[in-house]
This record gives C-alpha cells, sequence and structure tokens, in this order.
C-alpha cells in the first residue's frame, strides 16, 4: 500500500501500548509518522520501533491534528478527557480503555463484527471489548448458526497483566519474597497474590458484581448481537503473568451435533481449536500467539442441550493490541 497513515500510541509506555507498536512493526502496517505518548511521568523515556527507539512525549501537549488514527491504551480517565480532542482535530479513535459509551464508540472484533465499520460516521469511533469479551466472541460467533444460545456461564481466570504493569511486577515482587522467606507486604492487590487465588477482580457493587463482569457481559451481547442473551459471569484473578482462560458452559435450546460444533470452531478465523484428549494453557500455547485457543470440547453429563469448553488466549496481545491493529487495518480501508 503506497498511501501511509499518520499514527499516535497513548499509554505508549504500558504493556499494551508498547505491543501495539510491536505489532505494528509485525503486520507492516502503513504508518507515515508514529508518535508516542504517555503521562508526565513516563514521557521522556523511548520505545523500539523499526530499528530505532521513539521518544515517547507528554499527551496533554499534543496535537492531534498530526494524525489520522489514535489508539488510546491508557486508563479511561485518559481517554475520556483527549479523545474528543482527536475527534475535533477529524483523527479516528480506537479506544482500549473502556472509556467511552458504546453508543459512541461501539465495540469492534473484526472476525466477529467487521462490517459494522462501514454503517459508522466519522470521524470514527470505535472501541476494543476487553480481552475475556474478544475471546469469548471469538469462540461463541461460529455457534450462532447451530445452537439456540440461552445462557453462557463463564469462570474467566485473569492473568495479572489485566492489571498493566504494575500487576506484573507485584506477581514477580511476591513471588520473590516468599521464595527468598521475607515478609510479604501486598500493594497492587488487598492480599497475597503469589501462589494464591482471588476471587474477584476489583471492587464489587452493591450487588457483589465487580466492573469488569458487568462490562464483559454487556460487551458480549453486543459483539454477538444477542441483547436478550443470559449470561453468568464469574472473573477470578490468578497468579499467571500473561493470557486468560475461560472455562465456559452455553445452554442451547436443543441437543446438537457435537462433532459439528467442532467443525464449526475448526473452520473459524482466529480459532485453534486443540484435538479431543489434549487442552491448551496460556504458557504452552496462547502467549505470544495471535489465535484464541479452545480445547476440551464436550457435550453435559446428563444434559443434552449443555456444551462446555476451554478456552486460553493472550490478555495483552490477542485480548487487546492485536485486535486494535486489526480494527484499524479495516479502518484505514474506509479512510482512503
Amino acid at each position: 500500500m503506497s498511501q501511509s497513515f499518520d499514527i499516535a500510541v497513548i499509554g505508549a509506555t504500558g504493556t499494551v501500548g508498547e505491543t501495539i507498536v510491536q505489532i505494528l512493526e509485525e503486520r507492516d502496517f502503513p504508518v507515515g509518522e508514529l508518535h508516542l505518548l504517555a503521562s508526565a511521568e513516563s514521557a521522556g523515556s523511548s520505545v523500539a520501533y523499526r530499528g530505532k527507539n521513539v521518544r515517547v512525549r507528554e499527551v496533554d501537549a499534543f496535537d492531534f491534528g498530526k494524525v489520522n488514527i489514535a489508539f488510546f491504551a491508557a486508563g479511561p480517565d485518559v481517554t475520556r478527557n483527549h479523545a474528543r480532542h482527536a475527534t475535533a482535530a477529524g483523527c479516528a479513535v480506537i479506544d482500549l480503555s473502556g472509556g467511552l459509551p458504546v453508543e459512541q464508540a461501539p465495540n469492534l472484533v473484526p472476525e466477529v463484527n467487521g462490517d459494522l465499520l462501514s454503517r459508522l460516521g466519522k470521524p470514527l469511533q470505535v472501541a476494543c471489548p476487553s480481552s475475556g469479551a474478544t475471546a469469548l466472541a471469538l469462540a461463541l460467533a461460529p455457534l450462532r448458526q447451530l445452537l439456540d444460545i440461552r445462557r453462557v456461564n463463564v469462570t474467566a481466570c485473569m492473568a495479572v497483566s489485566s492489571q498493566g504493569r504494575e500487576g506484573v511486577t507485584e506477581l514477580a515482587r511476591q513471588t520473590a519474597e516468599l521464595l527468598n522467606v521475607r515478609p510479604l507486604e501486598p500493594r497492587v492487590f488487598d492480599r497475597q497474590m503469589a501462589f494464591n487465588v482471588l476471587a474477584q477482580v476489583g471492587v464489587p457493587d452493591a450487588q457483589g458484581h465487580v466492573p469488569l463482569e458487568k462490562r464483559l457481559v454487556d460487551e458480549l451481547r453486543e459483539l454477538l448481537a444477542l441483547p436478550l442473551i443470559k449470561i453468568g459471569v464469574s472473573c477470578i484473578q490468578v497468579p499467571v503473568f500473561f493470557g486468560d482462560s475461560l472455562s465456559v458452559s452455553v445452554e442451547a435450546a436443543s441437543p446438537f451435533d457435537l462433532a459439528a460444533v467442532g467443525d464449526a470452531l475448526n473452520a473459524a478465523e482466529g480459532i485453534e481449536l486443540v484435538d479431543a484428549g489434549d487442552y491448551p494453557t496460556p504458557v504452552g500455547d496462547a502467549v505470544g500467539q495471535d489465535a484464541v485457543y479452545v480445547g476440551r470440547l464436550r457435550g453435559g453429563i446428563d444434559d443434552a442441550c449443555e456444551l462446555n469448553f476451554w478456552v486460553t488466549s493472550d490478555n495483552v496481545r490477542k485480548g487487546a493490541a492485536l485486535n486494535a491493529v486489526q480494527v484499524a487495518e479495516l479502518l484505514i480501508k474506509e479512510l482512503t
């Protein structure tokens, strides 16, 4: 492609921002000028891109009129403060923070609802869903023609990188302290994370649901275009650095052909179905890979309408950064 596009990455020093820069290079995205932006505390550092170190500048002073596309990979407050300036300057916005309302920036996973982009007004504003919703949508979308899905129950085992670089650093620090028989003082998490499992990710509301659980439900309904589907979800924090894993149970309206379900998953873009008798793990399979891995595909023990399976994917790569770059690859077709 001869045309190039000037790009801004906000949150460029975070795990997702750095991975976006890496994937832009890997996929040979037609980048003209690359602007790396972050908070005042992170400004002045640099990120490697195409053999050079690109200096990170402060987002507050940036003129979005210089770029065609802005990836917002910082926190929701940063997105809410700066996305409006980007839009006012005619810049397309890809939000990875969940900071914009869905009416303003609908969620997009190219393999699931990529056709949505052509129906949006300009300047384009789209969002990338949470990593769990991305993986679930990819696994469930191929089944919509086979199953009349009534309910989905999910236990989402979230890697500590869902809390950003601070979560990764905290697990490493806690692990080192425990292995060296030193006193442990939790900082990022409210109790010991190393060698432990925490029953919730975030602060629950009055009904006991954490924001990530409610976000996952809303995003999955939107992505699958099934607004009435019943979804039960529990997000738990596990001592894994990278890679989310989800135990999924689907209730269909009638019995189904399990072999046909396997064939549909095998044929689906972005899915890697692991053969029966084996199963995928984050460390052994998903981390650093572009696919969402599905395994342990099976029916219910005593219910012919029940489908169960296991999903794992790299939450930072496929669950966030790669999806955002794939969205941008669709988006530039709308800009030309």
